[in-house]
């Protein structure tokens, strides 16, 4: 008798040790990463800087350490691509990924090579529209303005005669527009890019793109945007 209450006792308390280890440690581990792809230029690729240090890869890692698991699953976001490189060849890896959250910034090399203002405005228009199909939760799309390029010590040779702070502003109000009229947020970055002027710390070693320390000042303004969007009125993750 001894030996069959033994063995019950034995096995139930292999039931409970297997219970703890199958459970969750904590709230990070109750749900699968949020799966988030990037598209854009060399701003979100991270230009001038390593890979872990783009901005898309801070603001994953970021929200993840405060309880929002997110996994930067794709950034097929290329230096010198314009908004129909982007629609042409960035989209299908970026679908390729199924998305849950995505980020888009894209336009300066638009402005750069002459692309004028109504033709940016419908290359945008169909870019978010097929963003949107693969993601139609304005809460999980997202957009980042142009920053002003022109400030930094090889800027201006982009810029040739013209008036970039004029053009590039024209720019960011289509992408302020665009995200209006569909309810999605935008972070304005343009001012606070600009404090690359006069600022070799901020400035990678092209003179030109950002350093790891200005696209961290960019995450630090994109975080507080974007935590939000993926958070329910009771303060627990979608």
């Amino acid at each position: 008798m001894k030996k069959v209450v033994c063995i019950c006792l034995a096995l139930v308390a292999g039931i409970i040790i297997l219970a703890v280890i199958a459970a969750p440690s904590g709230p990070a581990s109750a749900m699968a990463p949020i799966r988030y792809a990037a598209i854009g230029d060399s701003y979100s690729i991270g230009e001038g800087a390593p890979p872990d240090q783009a901005w898309p890869a801070l603001l994953a890692g970021h929200l993840t350490k405060a309880g929002i698991p997110v996994k930067l699953v794709a950034n097929p976001s290329r230096t010198g691509w314009t908004t129909q490189q982007a629609i042409d060849d960035e989209l299908p890896v970026w679908r390729a990924a199924r998305p849950q959250l995505a980020s888009v910034q894209i336009g300066v090399n638009d402005w750069v090579q002459g692309v004028d203002a109504k033709t940016f405005q419908r290359r945008l228009h169909v870019l978010l529209n097929a963003v949107q199909q693969v993601i139609p939760d304005t809460n999980r799309v997202f957009l980042v303005t142009i920053p002003d390029f022109s400030v930094t010590p090889t800027g201006r040779l982009f810029v040739g005669d013209r008036d970039a702070v004029k053009g590039l502003t024209e720019f960011n109000d289509i992408i302020k527009q665009e995200a209006a009229e569909r309810g999605l947020q935008v972070v304005d970055l343009f001012a606070l890019s600009q404090g690359m002027k006069n600022n070799p710390v901020l400035t990678a070693a092209d003179g030109l793109h950002p350093s790891a320390k200005e696209y961290a000042l960019w995450e630090e303004m994109i975080f507080p945007v974007v935590k939000p969007l993926l958070s329910t009125t009771d303060g627990h993750s979608l």
